[in-house]
């Protein structure tokens, strides 16, 4: 039996893979525990820049397993345990990117709501497929999907449970970036790469604050947005940059 998540490195791009095919990648007890140990380890890597999300065998994730479920699996509830799915509690501090290909529903949708940017293949699906059999969304789903979509499209998606083509979920910014059958992870790296070759402390920090603002009122957003920003000038990243521009690094979008 293979390992049921499995990391991979591509220089600054660590590549976290449910690997249950089997089970269309659905997720157990152990498996969540297994992922969100596997997406911890990556983000304290002083290595790693961007992580990438993805399942083996054409599949992203199928959601919870429902079978090991009925055989009595159980799992931590509790509103401070790791997410029912894994790491859909945990705030990283650096970007993830989810690579999906086939289905994407469920607890597996919730997970792609988790990362900060989704990729898929032209013919994935997407969905909360749970709606059929009365599993609810505890991992953020009810919250993440209004706010990444809107209410009334949330709505629609959670209320039906039907099925959400790449090319709609493109259209409703339920997924960043559409490539072929077969390339979502191939084009999740390479979007990755593109994030790590950026200046890092800067790309954190801004991420923080778009992240932190929907916690706070406005005033308070911004001040906290000025208290992150400035720590990043104060890192000398900012003059750094600042000088690689004034001496023609840059210049009408030119790479850096």
């Amino acid at each position: 039996m293979s390992e049921p998540v499995t990391t991979t490195y591509d220089g600054p791009v660590a590549v976290v893979t449910i690997d249950r095919p089997p089970r269309r990648n659905a997720v157990d007890a152990a498996t969540a525990a297994l992922l969100d140990d596997a997406v911890a380890a990556a983000d304290a890597d002083d290595t790693v820049s961007v992580v990438v999300l993805t399942g083996a065998g054409g599949t992203f994730c199928a959601g919870a397993d429902l079978q090991a479920l009925a055989a009595g699996d159980e799992r931590d509830l509790s509103p401070d345990a790791r997410g029912p799915m894994g790491p859909t509690r945990r705030r990283t501090t650096k970007p993830v990117v989810a690579a999906i290909e086939g289905y994407a529903v469920a607890g597996g949708l919730e997970l792609a709501l988790w990362a900060d940017l989704r990729v898929a293949a032209r013919d994935a699906a997407l969905g909360v497929f749970c709606r059929r059999f009365g599993v609810p969304l505890i991992d953020l789903g009810t919250v993440r999907l209004p706010r990444l979509i809107g209410h009334s499209r949330a709505m629609d998606l959670i209320l039906t449970g039907r099925e959400v083509g790449a090319e709609e979920a493109e259209r409703m910014g339920l997924v960043n970036r559409l490539c072929e059958p077969g390339e979502a992870l191939a084009t999740a790296v390479a979007l990755a790469h593109d994030l790590a070759a950026l200046p890092q402390t800067c790309l954190r920090g801004d991420r923080l604050s778009a992240i932190e603002q929907w916690d706070l009122d406005e005033d308070t957003a911004m001040r906290n947005e000025l208290a992150i920003g400035l720590a990043t000038i104060g890192s000398g990243e900012t003059l750094a940059g600042a000088t690689r521009f004034s001496g023609g690094a840059g210049r009408g979008g030119a790479p850096v």
